[in-house]
């Protein structure tokens, strides 16, 4: 079998996990986000955290409660990091850096999880595990409450009510992503991913000493990082190192973790408006966006300019022999396509197209199929905004499942779409117009500007991957990425809460037969039609500097 063939076939075996996967976990989660009673579980975590499960908040409660929590856990995280060399298990580190310690904490809390350091010379296990880890679960649980919430915007009608944050926080880390990544990281460990607390490899010099450093059950908190929600390692090299990805099999496992519950949030979406053909609607945009991307870095990569990738037949610098261009290919755009952020390949090193097109899966918002949630509601946001153009192309009121899109609808969908384009391309400018940014730049002409173009457009959209030759550890980088991934996440978030908000007080507007039928094919490629469109518009002008421009040399 031919590594081409070899990669189609990986490909097509995850395609149909996933599919088997999207009706029986999209069904679990959504009685699980569903049910009224509340189990003893339940209860002692409401108890001890003070929430009253028996009151449900509007939209501007129920975003006082995200922020309020997610800046709690910004401050925890920040002190934790600060403060390492006073903790246990510190492996003799001392506390991290001011810049560092307020990058990380807000890249962990924004579920992007960017690294500016190496884990394996900087970072304890009671930080990896008690911090950052577990920062692993509730920024996606978040994520997950946020889409849910907006579902129940649609579904809901003559009411403010979107349900209870802290119920819905509570029951999606424990019941949905606990089990899960218990589930994972049995199989990881089965696969040969390493599972203890002993000394596995030495560090090299740190602060002039050299330092023994521990793998520290990288087989949980891999599977952990895996569930879409987390592109931060142990290890430096992330999954392509091999006691977090020793084979393809490992390989496949981690891909699906990443993609699995995203792909089944659709079915969470159909059955809480109650129309089961609206999440295949969905679902169907999300495989059309991803195939094309997936295709297409697999086809850049295996058709590579040069002497040396045609001798072999593809691009294999960065990659690891062991996967090959076919699933390294496939996990690139999995984890670009998605907000995780976890790598398996250099993607510095990936051709001038496939590196640029890592960088579009995360500018058309990581909607395909996206983070835990947070793709569910950012495809959701562009579908009504598919209503509204094609209302204005017939002339009538635009409608999304009997919600009438109206002036505030459209203005707050608008202001979600422009939010990360407008950090991303501010970032970028800005970081130019500061002579001494050029110097974390390891190439010059188009390539560099790319490795600036990538860290900013990671960090907006809050996926965490990164070219890996952009020296990002700076006060300017860690401050101004920091930035881009706080706005990144919660003024989307805030946007979407007020979007459903305006939604769940509608009363359902009947279907007429000049209703646009949102359950159909046509929809479906009216809804890529504009995503990509969208997206040309916005980031053409900068991707001809960078990607394009070098692939064209």
């Amino acid at each position: 079998m031919s590594s081409t063939t070899a990669g189609v076939v990986f490909i097509a075996a995850m395609v149909a996990a996933l599919a088997a996967s999207y009706r029986p976990l999209g069904d679990y989660i959504y009685r699980v986000v569903t049910r009224e009673r509340h189990s003893r579980v339940e209860r002692g975590v409401y108890r001890v955290i003070g929430a009253r499960p028996g009151t449900e908040q509007n939209w501007a409660g129920y975003a006082r409660s995200v922020l309020a929590f997610s800046a709690v856990s910004v401050f925890f995280l920040y002190g934790f990091l600060r403060l390492q060399e006073f903790l246990p298990l510190n492996l003799g580190f001392a506390g991290v850096d001011p810049y560092v310690s307020w990058n990380t904490a807000v890249s962990f809390v924004t579920n992007t999880n960017w690294q500016a350091y190496s884990g394996e010379s900087t970072m304890g296990h009671l930080v990896q595990a008690g911090g950052l880890a577990v920062q692993n679960f509730v920024s996606a649980a978040v994520g997950i409450a946020v889409a849910v919430a907006l579902v129940r915007g649609f579904a809901r009608k003559a009411t403010d009510k979107l349900g209870n944050f802290w119920v819905d926080l509570v029951r999606i880390t424990v019941w949905v992503l606990l089990p899960i990544a218990t589930l994972g990281a049995i199989a990881l460990v089965v696969g040969g991913v390493v599972q203890n607390f002993t000394d596995v490899t030495q560090a090299a010099t740190v602060a002039g000493d050299t330092q023994s450093i521990t793998g520290g059950a990288v087989a949980s908190q891999e599977a952990i990082k895996e569930l879409g929600t987390n592109g931060g390692g142990f290890y430096n090299a992330n999954s392509a190192h091999p006691f977090e990805n020793p084979t393809s099999w490992t390989n496949f496992i981690e891909i699906y973790l990443l993609l699995v519950i995203p792909v089944a949030m659709p079915r969470v979406f159909g059955r809480i408006v109650g129309d089961n053909r609206q999440g295949y609607a969905i679902v169907a945009v999300m495989g059309v966006l991803a195939l094309a991307s997936i295709t297409a870095v697999f086809g850049f990569e295996s058709m590579a300019d040069g002497t040396v990738p045609q001798a072999v037949a593809a691009a294999m610098e960065g990659k690891e022999v062991r996967f090959g261009v076919g699933d390294s290919s496939l996990f690139a755009a999995a984890t670009t396509l998605t907000s995780t952020g976890a790598v398996n390949s250099f993607h510095d090193s990936f051709t001038s197209l496939g590196g640029g097109m890592l960088m579009l899966n995360m500018m058309f918002g990581e909607v395909a199929p996206g983070g835990v949630g947070g793709g569910l509601y950012g495809i959701l946001v562009l579908a009504v905004i598919t209503v509204f153009v094609a209302g204005l192309m017939v002339g009538r009121t635009p409608e999304y499942l009997g919600k009438k899109i109206g002036a505030r609808e459209i203005k707050l969908a608008s202001l979600y779409f422009l939010v990360t384009p407008a950090l991303v391309l501010a970032g970028v400018a800005l970081s130019f117009a500061l002579p001494s940014n050029l110097d974390s730049m390891q190439e010059a002409g188009p390539h560099g500007f790319s490795e600036l173009l990538y860290a900013f457009t990671s960090a907006s959209n809050n996926n965490g991957s990164a070219f890996g030759g952009f020296g990002a550890n700076t006060p300017w980088f860690n401050t101004a990425l920091g930035l881009c991934m706080l706005f990144g996440r919660f003024v989307p978030i805030v946007l979407v809460l007020a979007l459903a908000g305006s939604f769940a007080r509608q009363r359902p507007v009947p279907a007429t037969a000049g209703t646009l039928p949102t359950h159909k094919p046509l929809f479906v490629g009216m809804v890529v039609g504009v995503t990509l469109v969208l997206i040309a518009l916005t980031f053409l002008p900068v991707l001809a500097l960078g990607p394009l421009a070098e692939g064209l040399q």
